[in-house]
This record gives C-alpha cells, sequence and structure tokens, in this order.
C-alpha cells in the first residue's frame, strides 16, 4: 500500500510516517516510480509505535523494542541484555512518575471545578426571589459595586 492509504489507516499523517521510516521504525519499498509501499504488517506495526510514543516511550527505545513486539499488546525478548532491561526499567518508572503527576493535576483541576460549581449554585440560590414582595435587592443607601451612598 501507498503512504496515503497508510496514513489513512492508521490516522497517522504522512509527514510522521516518514519520520518513523528516518528513525527506522519502518521501512518502505519503493516502487519502480519511486513511490512508498508499505507491506500490510505496517498498519499494526504503526498503531504500536504511535502507542508507545504516547506512553512517552522515545524513538530511541522503540527502535530496540519493535523487533520483539510479535502482535499489538504482545512482546517477546528471547534473549534480553542487561542493558536493555535497565532502559526498560527506568521508562516504567518515568512512566509511573508522569502518571502520578497527571494523577495529581487531574485531581487538582476536578477539586477547582467541583468548588467553581458549588460556588455557582450557592450563588444562584442566594439571587432566587423569595416571597411575593421580598425580592432580593440592593441595601437601601447602597449602589451597585458595593459602595454606600453618601
Amino acid at each position: 500500500m501507498r503512504i496515503g492509504e497508510l496514513s489513512d489507516r492508521t490516522g497517522t499523517p504522512r509527514r510522521l510516517l516518514r519520520y518513523y521510516e528516518e528513525r527506522g521504525l519502518i521501512v518502505a519499498d519503493r516502487s519502480a516510480n519511486g513511490y512508498r509501499e508499505y507491506d500490510e504488517r505496517y498498519v499494526d506495526r504503526v498503531r504500536q509505535i504511535r502507542g508507545l510514543l504516547e506512553a512517552g516511550l522515545p524513538t530511541r527505545v522503540i527502535r530496540r523494542v519493535l523487533p520483539c513486539l510479535d502482535s499489538p499488546g504482545t512482546i517477546h525478548f528471547p534473549n534480553p541484555t542487561p542493558e536493555l532491561l535497565a532502559t526498560l526499567e527506568q521508562e516504567r518508572d518515568r512512566m509511573t512518575e508522569r502518571i502520578a503527576v497527571l494523577v495529581r493535576n487531574r485531581d487538582a483541576i476536578a477539586a477547582y471545578v467541583d468548588a467553581v460549581r458549588r460556588e455557582d449554585r450557592a450563588s444562584a440560590a442566594r439571587s432566587v426571589p423569595g416571597p411575593a414582595g421580598s425580592a432580593p435587592g440592593p441595601a437601601a443607601g447602597s449602589v451597585p459595586g458595593g459602595r454606600a451612598a453618601g
């Protein structure tokens, strides 16, 4: 398949596919007219690459891990080197740290949104008119902005 079809099937911009090729993550054959031609297996491979990038792995690590990916979600290392294991452990720990930061930020935003919504509800409740003739309004002698007339 040509680069446009791979792009459409994976949701990956062509420019990014060319970058993956430059980084050695995918390999295209060239047709007689010079067009890139990709094997069907690259549909899953590109999805794996994107998932690993979204997880925060750098392309240098992805390039080392890709040969061990049999299919999406399956990793098989027949003879992992101590260096590769150390690299993967570092990446795992870095991801764990990122997750903790994301959870803290999510919780802070959720608390802020909850506080704003509570304040909005309280404000709306204060502005609801009471029984006929007792609608809240500015206090006698006050002007908008909270300053007393005088």
